[in-house]
């Protein structure tokens, strides 16, 4: 017969349920390639600032990269600098921002609502597909996720501690300290959303007591000791930061229709309702039984309301929208299904419910692990050298008519690769794409981009030295560029290919002519040995 308190439920020790969350969403971290382009360029961008041993830049590319702050580079650079570029060393930033919402919501709702409540809570998040394969995944969504949910917890911890007398200065200073973490994370959206979740939490349910602790000086002062010093940093060193990152990077793409990615407002809707199923189906459980008066809210329902709210409409504004934008929602639409699970039913008759609980989360588990092993061989642009072969380091590499962010990672390279393509045009392209990105960061080193970023009617100066050139380009780049035909074809996948060019020992100008044996239109000849590819999208 089974003891009370003996269920699945039973407290368990907090910091063996934290270690498991971790585990759980490390697990599957190393198993498939980074995919094209946003993993290959956040993981590429973290590796050259270990290279480079300068922690305060992020580069793309040897030039400044502005379009997110540090933390997810820092975490990610501290990681490959023990275990080297490894996959999961480029994702442990969003494992960690996963692991600290699902801490973070399992030890609030322990404390301010039920064991049983937390523990499904947390169940329900981390089961859920969306979740884990977003802490599977290496952009900054889910680390700026994981701040936001530990900031309003923390901060509604407080609230609720110092409303019952307990002591609560020390969750508020970790309330601004993961405020701060939010904004070295993603920028402003890391203060802002935790402050008007709070502030309609406060008008909700009438406590001023929020409004008091927003104003708490010694939070403060926590928060700008811990983020403050970057941004001061860079906007000393680099004059037009301040314009770049806070005016272009969040008012303007926030209010312009020009960038990527442009959906109606319901995007969201049925987003979250999809990529969480079947927990999602839990919603429409019906609180209690037929003809029992509905309960109040309570201060945490409402929070979980109204923290899910502030994130789907805000995110719903704008016209550019990214799936991930939306992981903030998460922790509380977990908590909302698991109190329609165990709302208005006695442990006795809740039994049968829960093994059924029990019996989705394991196939959910499941159905993770099957997708992340689905997506470990997708199409991509993944390309390695063939054994015994590899970039010496008196060698350079350039990228032809494209840059591919993943090619530093996996090629390991210590220095800035070259990029071909027509520049002038790109002063004037306003698609949000590769080429943007690498343009804008030019303008805050013109000297060093001048080196790097080469015209692609000015190839002759660059290749015709003695010295060998690794170039990286699209399948059909000898098409339009014949003169490939005197490099070595070393790799090729089914979107791109890379050569090995000898270069001139005399420094001949004319090293370039088309080669009589490679004429336009020639087809291009596998390469000695396959190599393995993913493919991203860009």
């Amino acid at each position: 017969m089974r003891r009370p308190g003996s269920a699945w439920w039973t407290s368990p020790r907090p910091l063996w349920l934290i270690a498991a969350l971790f585990a759980w969403l490390l697990a599957t971290a190393w198993v498939r390639p980074l995919m094209a382009p946003d993993e290959g360029r956040y993981g590429s961008v973290a590796l050259a600032m270990l290279h480079s041993g300068d922690w305060l830049v992020p580069r793309l590319d040897g030039l400044p990269f502005f379009h997110k702050p540090p933390l997810f580079y820092w975490i990610g650079a501290a990681a490959m600098s023990v275990a080297g570029p490894v996959e999961w060393a480029a994702r442990l930033p969003s494992i960690i921002g996963a692991g600290t919402a699902a801490a973070a919501l399992f030890l609030f709702l322990r404390r301010w609502s039920t064991m049983r409540q937390a523990l499904l809570s947390t169940v329900v998040l981390v089961t859920t597909p969306f979740f884990f394969l977003g802490a599977q995944f290496a952009n900054l969504d889910m680390l700026v996720a994981g701040c936001i949910s530990a900031t309003v917890l923390l901060a509604a911890g407080a609230a609720l501690a110092r409303e019952r007398g307990e002591p609560w200065r020390a969750l508020l200073a970790g309330a601004y300290l993961m405020a701060a973490a939010g904004l070295l994370a993603k920028g402003l959206i890391g203060l802002v959303l935790p402050g008007a979740v709070l502030v309609l939490w406060c008008a909700a349910t009438r406590k001023t007591v929020v409004l008091k602790l927003a104003l708490w000086l010694p939070g403060w002062a926590i928060l700008l000791a811990a983020a403050g010093p970057w941004f001061v940093a860079m906007q000393l060193k680099y004059p037009e930061f301040f314009d770049y990152f806070v005016i272009t990077q969040h008012f303007r793409r926030f209010a312009s229709s020009g960038f990527n990615n442009e959906h109606p407002f319901w995007f969201y809707v049925p987003v979250l309702a999809v990529l969480t199923l079947p927990w999602f189906a839990w919603v429409l459980v019906p609180r209690g039984k037929d003809g029992e008066p509905r309960s109040r809210l309570s201060d945490v329902d409402w929070l979980m309301w109204i923290w899910l709210a502030v994130i789907v409409v805000f995110f719903s504004l704008p016209r550019s929208k990214l799936v991930g934008y939306v992981l903030p929602a998460l922790p509380p639409l977990a908590c909302l299904i698991a109190q329609r699970v165990l709302a208005g039913r006695a442990v006795e008759k809740l039994l049968p419910r829960m093994r059924a609980t029990s019996a989705v989360a394991a196939v959910l588990c499941v159905a993770c692990v099957v997708a992340v092993a689905l997506y470990s061989v997708p199409p991509g642009t993944r390309l390695r050298l063939p054994a015994g072969q590899s970039v010496a380091p008196g060698d350079q590499v350039m990228m032809l008519d494209s840059y591919y962010y993943e090619i530093p990672f996996y090629w390991n390279l210590r220095q800035p690769v070259l990029v071909s393509d027509d520049w002038k045009a790109a002063a004037t392209d306003t698609r949000d794409n590769w080429r943007k990105e690498i343009f804008d960061a030019s303008r805050f080193e013109p000297a060093r981009a001048d080196a790097t970023l080469i015209d692609r009617t000015q190839l002759a100066p660059v290749l015709c030295v003695p010295r060998t050139t690794w170039l990286v380009g699209p399948i059909a780049s000898q098409l339009s560029n014949p003169w490939l035909g005197k490099a070595q074809l070393v790799a090729v996948n089914e979107s791109i290919a890379a050569w090995r060019f000898a270069g001139s020992a005399t420094r001949d100008p004319d090293c370039l002519g088309t080669p009589a044996s490679a004429p336009a239109g020639a087809a291009i000849p596998s390469p000695p040995v396959p190599a393995p590819s993913t493919n991203g999208n860009d």
